[in-house]
């Protein structure tokens, strides 16, 4: 475990709300981690007036002027070429290439983050793109699902290595020897499912790494239930299942509150149960679990919701915390490149033995 202070460059202007949100949540993710520093990227003249508001944390962070701000929905692209080395969210991820930060954290558009730390921090050796990497609450404790939106579509191999760096996060941060892996499909049958996923199973199936664990296919359901420590899937359908188990947990909030409240007898049974009720809405509480890590990456890199509050937004700090405080990155980048030999000694094992094969039958 790293001593050091940790650094951390926040994209203040990212999100719905901006710095409204960003500095709220710094100085509630200070309270939690006192030996954190913050550098601030965006417009001085609207986060200086809330950083007044938290004394504490204005002794701890550092102001740094942007003159492009990234909005929600601008096109990657566009973003890239407009916001490179000028925008916020640039500068946060160009502070950890630089050293000056040990991670960056940014609420803004999803595709100008992920092209923009992937332009600017390259992505590990073997890996093709980075995926975001959600830890999710489940019946039986936590699993960790990739990709929740970092990019749309993937081939066989882009489900393999996601299925490498997933296994070695979770090894991590579970500390479990051999974590359950599954690729999320339309049935739990061989034969259902997309050729690339299909093709990933008989992969993954084969892989030889004594670490790895494949257990085939699993349902949309099974997310929740825990069923194995991490789901694989292409950002598409993995930031559609993140938004509806959401939606879902508001849409049961308010169901429970109209229910409590829909007659006096309710209204006195919730008095009796106040407490229970009280840690199921923490449980259903999707700001507490909000963070997305941007796995692949030569940097870390940490995706908060847009949308959320201040809460939400100090969730998503922590998670970069502990990346940094546990060296996370370094223990799954080592994991993932041990991996990634061994399944390039055995394509080339592969190779020899077909090639060899083809040389007898002639």
């Amino acid at each position: 475990m790293t001593a050091a202070r940790v650094r951390l460059a926040l994209d203040a202007m990212g999100g719905d709300h901006g710095p409204e949100t960003v500095i709220p949540g710094a100085a509630l993710a200070l309270e939690r981690h006192p030996e954190v520093s913050f550098l601030l990227f965006g417009d001085p003249e609207r986060i200086r007036p809330l950083l007044e508001k938290h004394p504490r944390l204005a002794t701890v962070s550092e102001v740094r002027a942007s003159e492009v701000f990234i909005a929600m929905d601008e096109k990657p692209g566009q973003a890239l070429r407009r916001g490179r080395g000028k925008s916020s969210m640039w500068q946060a991820i160009q502070a950890v290439k630089d050293g000056e930060a040990d991670a960056a954290v940014s609420a803004g558009n999803t595709g100008a983050l992920m092209a923009m730390a992937t332009f600017c921090l390259r992505t590990m050796a073997g890996v093709d793109r980075p995926a975001i990497a959600a830890i999710w609450p489940t019946i039986r404790g936590e699993s960790i699902v990739l990709d929740v939106g970092a990019t749309i579509g993937a081939d066989s191999r882009h489900l393999v290595t996601m299925s490498l760096m997933g296994s070695a996060m979770a090894s991590i941060l579970f500390d479990l020897d051999t974590p359950t892996v599954g690729l999320l499909n339309v049935g739990t049958e061989d034969v259902k499912g997309l050729d690339e996923i299909r093709e990933a199973g008989r992969v993954m199936r084969d892989l030889p790494i004594p670490s790895f664990r494949y257990d085939g296919f699993v349902e949309g359901d099974d997310i929740g239930q825990g069923t194995v420590d991490v789901v694989v899937t292409e950002g598409f359908s993995g930031n559609i299942a993140l938004k509806t188990a959401e939606g879902t947990a508001k849409q049961i909030a308010t169901y429970l509150r109209q229910a409590m409240s829909s007659s006096l007898m309710s209204r006195i049974g919730y008095l009796f149960a106040r407490s229970a009720f009280a840690a199921l809405k923490d449980r259903l509480d999707p700001r507490k679990v909000n963070g997305g890590v941007f796995l692949g990456l030569d940097g870390v890199v940490i995706k908060s919701h847009g949308g959320t509050d201040g809460v939400g937004f100090a969730a998503a700090i922590d998670v970069g915390y502990d990346m940094v405080k546990y060296e996370l990155q370094d223990r799954i980048r080592t994991s993932l490149q041990a991996s990634l030999a061994s399944l390039e000694a055995a394509d080339h094992k592969q190779t020899e033995s077909s090639t060899a094969e083809q040389g007898a039958s002639s």
